[in-house]
């Protein structure tokens, strides 16, 4: 059995994360049908046939990418609605969060919005299941401040929030405006609270 501890599995991990990380830039910019093997290798520091020695392929780059966001947003939900004992704090906490994601993965978001029809279908699944369970995260968060809301229309206004903190980021950057990270922040979370709590 191997030392999960070891030199040579850390280097493994870490060069593995190397890999995701460069995937993640080089889909965003080229795309995944765009992008080859050896593009992806020159991008994270190692031969195209490297690659195979972490990956079964670039679509399995793509659906470890994918799906280790996923958990990343599912866990870290579950993480600020524990830690967070009453409403107002559960939800901006929540929103934080998310703002924080979104400010610090852009490309992640835009290759999951353009490129996740060419996962494979089992990694496509599980991307769905883990996200539905991150939107009920929030359906649980907004319940006492819409308590004759239902559980869909919930789900709406959380997944509508979603688009606007992921989306501001990258069109700020695609139209070469500078926001400062703070400033960027403060203004999504302000935005995102005033909407997720609007009586309609």
């Amino acid at each position: 059995m191997s030392d999960s501890s070891s030199p040579r599995v850390l280097a493994k991990a870490e060069r593995r994360q190397a890999i995701l990380g460069a995937a993640a830039g080089l889909f965003a910019a080229q795309g995944f049908a765009g992008a080859s093997l050896e593009d992806l290798g020159a991008a994270a520091g190692v031969s195209g046939p490297a690659i195979y020695r972490h990956f079964a392929g670039k679509q399995a780059v793509l659906g470890a990418l994918l799906v280790g966001v996923s958990e990343e947003l599912l866990a870290g939900g579950q993480r600020v609605f524990g830690e967070t004992h009453d409403d107002v704090g559960r939800l901006r906490a929540l929103v934080t969060f998310h703002v924080d994601f979104a400010l610090s993965q852009p490309d992640v978001i835009r290759v999951q919005d353009r490129d996740f029809p060419s996962l494979a279908e089992g990694d496509r699944e599980r991307v769905r299941a883990l996200q539905l369970a991150y939107v009920d995260v929030w359906v649980d968060a907004l319940r006492p401040f819409h308590p004759d809301a239902g559980a869909a229309d919930l789900r709406m206004r959380a997944q509508a929030v979603f688009g606007l903190i992921n989306s501001t980021p990258r069109s700020v950057r695609r139209h070469g405006a500078r926001a400062t990270t703070s400033s960027a922040r403060t203004t999504l979370a302000s935005m995102a609270l005033a909407a997720l709590t609007a009586r309609v």
